[in-house]
């Protein structure tokens, strides 16, 4: 296989993502599509998106392929392998992979972009698996795997392998642990849970601000063009989905162009320390500090009446 270099590849973003069902009915669960969908974006990356029929969240994972090692983030929201088979699909892509770049002892590091449950719930399908590191999620796991020594500013690199190397920032304020990872061979910044279409939960403001700035420094300093996070709560005419729908028609993309980053930022350091919800293009950022379920969705029923 040619090494990572040259001209970057054309990415793929023609895609209808599963997006859950209307009904509960066998039927209805049929034709929502496989609990956990897989799309090339190139030969060497994948999006994979977990059904909202198995879970409301329906998060996103990556899969990204170098000459030396694959690093999976995230592993979703559904322990049973029955129910949600990460591994098994992470393991026929791979396979597939190596069939067409074979080499021998090829390894997989499985990481998050940060600790929540629906990120880190099919963790426990790695177990065992040979070759296989399945990094902690919490910082000093974290900092101690890609090599921070100054958590959370650092732009770290991680080398995949022949010329893929990928570069990791902590970015908390969603949660603790959050990173973003930037990969030079397609352009694509991956942001988890504190850059998507939808509701943007921020618990600890500062802190989210400080990332959202370094975030835009390094979309300046770095060739990114798209922007990944890890969620779509929104639909492609700027309306938000009901928290915990598993029904989401005429969904936004996942992919953000690079300049949401400077609009999150702006509505960030707008909210002043006020909490609820607070809109911006494509987007919600929602203080949550001290705000309840029921609080939340009093905040987001009384924003959905105020745009009628």
């Amino acid at each position: 296989m040619a090494p990572f270099a040259g001209d970057r590849p054309e990415l793929d973003f023609d895609v209808r993502w599963v997006h859950g069902a209307a009904g509960k009915d066998a039927s209805a669960l049929a034709a929502a599509g496989p609990p956990l969908q897989v799309h090339a974006l190139e030969e060497h990356t994948y999006l994979l998106r977990q059904n909202k029929t198995t879970h409301y969240e329906a998060p996103f994972l990556a899969l990204l392929l170098g000459a030396e090692r694959a690093l999976l983030l995230d592993t979703g929201a559904t322990a049973d392998a029955d129910d949600v088979p990460v591994r098994a699909t992470v393991d026929r892509l791979i396979g597939a992979w190596l069939e067409r770049h074979p080499r021998p002892g090829y390894p997989l590091v499985v990481a998050h972009t940060h600790a929540h449950s629906d990120h880190v719930g099919g963790d426990g399908q790695f177990t065992g698996r040979p070759g296989t590191v399945v990094v902690g999620p919490d910082v000093d796991a974290v900092g101690e795997f890609f090599g921070f020594t100054e958590w959370p500013r650092e732009i770290v690199a991680f080398d995949l392998g022949g010329g893929r190397a990928v570069e990791v920032t902590g970015v908390p304020g969603h949660e603790e642990t959050s990173v973003a990872v930037f990969d030079p061979w397609t352009g694509v910044l991956f942001t988890g849970d504190t850059v998507y279409p939808g509701r943007l939960y921020v618990r600890a403001p500062e802190a989210f601000v400080d990332s959202l700035e370094r975030l835009v420094a390094l979309a300046a300093d770095r060739d990114v063009r798209h922007v990944v996070g890890c969620h779509v709560e929104m639909a492609g005419d700027g309306r938000e989905f009901p928290l915990g729908t598993r029904h989401q028609p005429g969904e936004a993309p996942i992919q953000q162009p690079v300049e949401v980053l400077a609009r999150v930022l702006d509505v960030a350091r707008g909210m002043h320390g006020r909490r609820g919800l607070h809109r911006g293009d494509g987007f919600l950022v929602v203080d949550v500090r001290g705000l309840g379920v029921l609080r939340l969705l009093a905040h987001s029923w009384r924003l959905r009446l105020s745009r009628r």
